[in-house]
């Protein structure tokens, strides 16, 4: 645990309300997460030391695929299904809107919990990500983004809005319930910024916005001149820019968040998707260590501002996730060709 707090603290502040007051259910689900919460590894920090427009930076990697739910949405998982024990009962089923490690993160912890999870997923999501929340118990429901314009997002929350028509199934809402943000401003923001003392900005990623959210909030509390900078990929509307065709899953939505703004951080960086692939495999064949999509983003947007700030020296990187759950997209030759042709080209072409 970071500082004095509890994980029953953490638990009961993100349930809203003292744990007597809960149905029994929720009093069992409520002492379910306080033990995932006790049990969770403080996720490692790895040091670099890189060359940017040349000189030595540190570089340092918050690495949240360590985590049991394989990223930093089991983190947000805890705190949403904590919101929800004051409306559960025995009867009570959760469904939730994911593109993927949510669902995993959700699946895991509903079935330790004896509660059935109901996914609503798109065509996009990898098949090991969908596996892995099938082998957790989860029932999948695949909405069809043709009923909403092509907007996977809107197509998936339309598809939970009518299924949570039923009082049994708790809708906890990711992009919308405070105890997103609040989940990372009382535990993964602290535990993040005890681990890196010397960094002089950290980069986090976007979103639903609440990771962003509560490392802004859980900063500010330090009272450490610490520079905040939002990464986001281009095409997403997390920050209210226009909406495009997006690629990679894990970073970036299609709806402006209603945790976090422009305003909020330090600075902003918006990557390319191709950034993002690039970076990750480099990275893997620099230091043997493979990042996931978004981790790949934040990564590229860090050295992408350093590369216009000589001031900074030292900064780190929240990484949501590592690169297992990615074997067959940004590892995978086959579906990079596929979604990045002519750059995967121009990668390969000899130097004359």
């Amino acid at each position: 645990m970071t500082g004095n707090t509890s994980a029953s603290a953490i638990v009961v502040r993100l349930a809203g309300r003292p744990e007597m007051t809960l149905d029994a259910k929720g009093r069992e689900v409520l002492q379910v997460l306080a033990d995932q919460v006790r049990r969770y590894p403080r996720t490692s920090v790895r040091n670099f030391d890189v060359r940017v427009t040349g000189r030595k930076r540190k570089i340092r990697l918050k690495l949240e695929g360590e985590s049991p739910w394989h990223s930093v949405k089991g983190r947000t998982a805890i705190g949403l299904l904590a919101s929800l024990t004051g409306r559960m009962t025995s009867d009570s089923a959760v469904i939730e809107s994911t593109s993927g490690n949510l669902g995993v993160a959700l699946a895991g912890l509903c079935r330790a919990a004896g509660v059935r999870f109901i996914a609503v997923v798109d065509d996009r999501l990898p098949s090991i990500m969908r596996r892995r929340m099938t082998e957790q118990g989860a029932d999948l429901v695949v909405a069809d983004h043709a009923t909403a314009q092509g907007d996977r997002l809107a197509a998936r929350m339309r598809r939970v809005a009518t299924i949570a028509a039923d009082p049994c199934v708790l809708w906890p809402n990711q992009y919308d319930n405070p105890a997103n943000p609040l989940t990372h401003e009382l535990w993964t923001g602290p535990e993040f910024l005890e681990q890196v003392p010397q960094a002089q900005a950290i980069f986090v990623g976007a979103s639903t916005g609440g990771t962003l959210a509560g490392c802004v909030r859980a900063a500010r509390a330090s009272g450490r001149p610490i520079k905040v900078v939002g990464v986001d990929v281009e095409g997403s509307r997390v920050f209210g820019g226009p909406a495009g065709d997006r690629v990679l899953t894990g970073i970036g939505a299609s709806r402006v968040s209603s945790h976090v703004n422009s305003a909020m951080c330090d600075a902003v960086e918006s990557v390319i998707g191709w950034d993002s692939v690039q970076q990750c495999r480099r990275w893997k064949g620099a230091t043997g260590i493979e990042l996931g999509g978004s981790s790949g983003a934040v990564l590229a947007a860090a050295i992408r501002h350093l590369n216009r700030h000589d001031d900074l020296t030292d900064v780190a990187c929240l990484c949501p996730d590592l690169g297992d759950n990615y074997a067959d997209t940004i590892y995978h030759d086959r579906w990079i060709a596929e979604h990045f042709a002519d750059a995967w080209t121009r990668e390969r072409e000899p130097a004359e």
